[in-house]
């Protein structure tokens, strides 16, 4: 006995990182909407509650439950399903599961969403000729490095509850004849792109 297109299902699974407080577009399977008959959404962030966002093509109808309203179509679901989030904030990551039921089968693609901060990034120096760097609330942890120095710096993480990360690296910027050395430091996010 074969199988209606109902019965058939393909699973895609992506990565999508954004920086916060910027737009997030998850995009669904890669499927033709001409036959569309159901959208759904269903968004699971690894903190706070589940929602869904859904649209019935035969009855040109959006339920939203539980959603807020930073999460919403990018355009018109009938014509481009993609949700986006604005802006977007470190609890929106999670997992967003795409479900398209079209006349040729039901399509998914779950997008696991990073979301990166960018650290607050202070430097400092002390009466005993430390320098201090500070990258604070960085997510990833933040890669703090001197170019220049006696190459004896000390490096600190303090990991907090909500997965961001805090650096701390010091310099000693006196030589042992009591010269102030001139001393650079840079401090980079893998994987997040350089400020504009």
């Amino acid at each position: 006995m074969a199988l209606s297109p109902w019965h058939t299902q393909f699973l895609m699974i992506s990565t999508v990182s954004t920086v916060v407080g910027t737009r997030a577009v998850l995009r669904c399977p890669n499927t033709s909407i001409s036959s569309l008959i159901l959208v759904i959404w269903k968004i699971r962030p690894k903190s706070g509650s589940h929602c869904s966002l859904a649209y019935r093509a035969d009855a040109n109808k959006i339920d939203r439950t539980n959603c807020n309203e930073r999460m919403t179509w990018e355009s018109s679901p009938d014509h481009d399903p993609a949700l986006q989030i604005q802006p977007v904030q470190l609890a929106d990551e999670g997992n967003y599961t795409c479900e398209i039921a079209t006349g040729d089968g039901t399509f998914c693609l779950t997008s696991a969403l990073t979301v990166l901060v960018p650290p607050v990034v202070t430097l400092t120096h002390d009466s005993n000729g430390i320098i201090v760097c500070q990258a604070s609330a960085g997510k990833p942890a933040a890669e703090i490095s001197w170019a220049q120095g006696n190459g004896h710096s000390t490096e600190n993480k303090t990991h907090h509850i909500n997965e961001t990360v805090t650096t701390l690296s010091s310099m000693p910027m006196i030589n042992s004849t009591n010269v102030v050395k001139p001393l650079s430091t840079a401090c980079s996010l893998p994987g997040l792109p350089p400020p504009e």
